[in-house]
């Protein structure tokens, strides 16, 4: 044990040698061309070494790193920020300015960190801090170095590796080192890394290694960050925190210790399982008693983020909540579930991973990724998902936040991987009726009535329960791809179901929308929905295509000219059908009227990055005919 402490207690006096040495310290000249290449920030060098002591109760985690910061973005990109709480100290943060020779400027000074609280508009009580520090200096290159040692109560919390801080940061040399207890499990899943183990006297040593990491090249329609950069995983098998001791080597045991240490906290005062008696009588099936009791919590309770005691993983109980009036994800998920066992209704709340668009998990490696609860409530026919901290969502709704994921419910049996639903093509559903006339100066004035449900809603929804109305016309104002135009009205009802709609009435006064040439007039009749990207192919191609989404959106557009005018060029009808979805346009003109019909659907899936390439085609295709004009001329 004494040999094992003192080459921790070398190498971080090692550490801090370097640092304080006055030599100059990695010149910014010596930054190969190829590691400054569209780059704002270049890490030099990176060396993180994670301790698991002895008896798995405490990991201490020591951090050195130099960054070189090649101009502004790459500078707002460098900031320091560490948190800390009841389960993390941070113990010492040292550091030092560069100038582009690689010569001190000068080092860090205690009282420049920042010590911030994460309290916030959302949060009311947390123990989260943060050390906060950045070298403000603008003389570009300029380099910084930091070193910071971190001790974690507990073993249950072992940080991961990603070496590329960023897309746009590149990496000379980063190493990560994990020292064990020789016959400890350490559980690791590698992404593009080397592992090289060893074995001293007392404990197993565990070092990755990368250099030379290009700037992160960035593909539409990829996979997520996390899965294409090299990185390493790691998770505990058993592990200790506080006075609750568990194994997370499968999903089983990682939720048989998420049950047990929220298991009790399920009881309800007596005035409340009164109120629940009078909620459910008369209410025969049990998918009218869950909506009258997720109704009624919507209306008589908010969400406020608590995060308190252990590692924020333990719920307030059902009693708290129901004195409080709030409660964060966890605590209202248990409220929930405690509201329904009352009237007989089993449920499990569910860890998960929540952010639209990032759905990711490694379902082979067992960890703990997750960020957000839900609840589960199990049907005989269909399962109920209900989102605890929205006091405005539909019951059973879960939308892009949530849906389409691997879930861990917690269950008295252990931990039960499984999936929230996927919503389908015609749930997310877009459809716009758009009558316009034209002037003869080009402007051009239109009503709008356009009906959005599921996930094309979700925006909108947003923007209507989150923002002042002047707040709500001011984004409307930048929201479509017209030169200038004006808000006349702006009105939306919503339409509450499992799958939630959303009807919008909207006038707009576009200036200068059609372009006025002499005796002609160049029309766009696609006027609001031109939002398909055009897209470049790739040979090169590293990420498979991942399309998340799907949808379904139409077009019916009806456009009054003025008397006078014919057609003198109309483009050819479109149509475009494959496995990534489907589409059509159809302009014609009768009379003084320019019609118009688009549809465009987009389906989900995974395919073989050898595939982007037609994928860009048809999606370059739509971009073309989404911007096709009708040519009128004056007889």
């Amino acid at each position: 044990m004494y040999k094992f402490l003192s080459s921790l207690a070398l190498l971080l006096f090692l550490y801090t040698g370097r640092l304080m040495a006055g030599d100059p310290v990695y010149p910014a000249g010596a930054i190969p061309d190829s590691m400054k290449k569209n780059a704002h920030l270049v890490k030099r060098m990176e060396e993180i070494t994670q301790v698991i002591a002895p008896g798995l109760k405490e990991v201490t985690l020591t951090t050195r790193c130099v960054f070189t910061v090649l101009d502004e973005e790459g500078a707002r990109s460098s900031t320091l920020v560490k948190m800390y709480n009841k389960q993390m100290d941070v113990r010492s943060v040292s550091g030092a300015l560069y100038d582009a020779e690689g010569k001190l400027v000068r080092r860090l000074k205690q009282s420049d960190i920042k010590d911030l609280s994460e309290d916030g508009d959302g949060s009311l009580m947390t123990d989260n801090r943060y050390k906060v520090h950045r070298f403000y200096h603008n003389v570009f290159p300029y380099t910084i170095e930091y070193e910071v040692e971190e001790r974690v109560r507990g073993s249950y919390w072992l940080q991961p590796w990603i070496p590329q801080n960023s897309e746009d940061c590149t990496v000379e040399q980063a190493r990560f080192t994990i020292m064990a207890p020789a016959d400890y499990q350490l559980r690791y899943t590698n992404n593009k890394v080397a592992l090289v183990i060893t074995t001293q006297k007392e404990q197993k040593v565990y070092t990755w290694e990368v250099k030379n990491i290009p700037v992160f090249t960035d593909e539409p329609f990829s996979k997520e960050f996390i899965q294409l950069s090299p990185s390493v995983m790691v998770a505990p098998s058993v592990f200790k925190i506080d006075d609750y001791e568990g194994n997370a080597s499968t999903w089983e045991g990682l939720g048989k210790f998420g049950y047990t240490l929220n298991a009790g906290r399920d009881e309800l005062p007596e005035n409340i399982k009164q109120k629940v008696r009078e909620l459910v009588a008369g209410k025969n099936t049990q998918a009218e008693k869950i909506k009258a009791l997720y109704t009624w919590m919507q209306q008589n309770y908010r969400y406020i983020s608590i995060q308190l005691g252990i590692g924020g993983l333990q719920t307030f109980d059902a009693k708290t909540v129901a004195t409080k009036g709030y409660g964060d994800c966890k605590a209202l998920s248990n409220y929930m579930m405690s509201l329904l066992k009352e009237t007989g209704i089993k449920s499990y709340c569910a860890w998960v991973r929540a952010g639209a668009g990032k759905n990711y998990i490694d379902e082979a490696f067992p960890r703990d990724p997750f960020n957000h609860v839900i609840l589960c409530v199990p049907g005989e026919k269909d399962t109920t998902w209900l989102e605890c901290t929205s006091n405005t969502s539909p019951t059973g709704y879960l939308g892009s936040f949530t849906s389409n994921r691997a879930v861990m419910l917690l269950t008295e049996e252990g931990g039960k991987l499984v999936h929230t639903p996927v919503a389908r093509e015609e749930d997310n559903q877009q459809s716009r009726t758009i009558t316009a006339v034209v002037e003869d100066n080009g402007n051009l004035k239109l009503t709008a009535k356009t009906i959005r449900s599921g996930e094309s809603q979700e925006e909108l929804h947003e923007l209507l329960h989150g923002l002042s109305r002047e707040k709500q016309l001011e984004w409307l104002r930048k929201t479509f791809d017209l030169s200038s135009y004006d808000v006349g009205k702006f009105e939306c009802k919503e339409i509450p179901a499992v799958n939630p709609v959303i009807e919008e009435q909207l006038e707009l006064n576009c200036k200068a929308y059609a372009t006025v040439t002499g005796k002609r007039i160049f029309i766009t009749p696609n006027i609001l929905d031109r939002n398909v990207p055009k897209l470049e192919t790739n040979d090169k191609r590293v990420s498979e295509l991942v399309l998340k989404s799907r949808f379904i959106h139409t077009d019916t557009v009806n456009i009054t000219v003025p008397e006078g005018y014919k057609a003198e060029a109309v483009p050819a009808p479109v149509a475009l059908q494959n496995k990534y979805g489907s589409y059509s346009a159809v302009i014609a003109m009768k009379g003084n009227t320019i019609s118009y019909i688009r549809r465009l659907e987009r389906k989900a899936g995974t395919y073989p990055a050898a595939e982007f390439n037609e994928f860009a085609k048809f999606y370059t295709a739509i971009h073309r005919a989404d911007r096709n004009r009708i040519v009128l001329v004056k007889e």
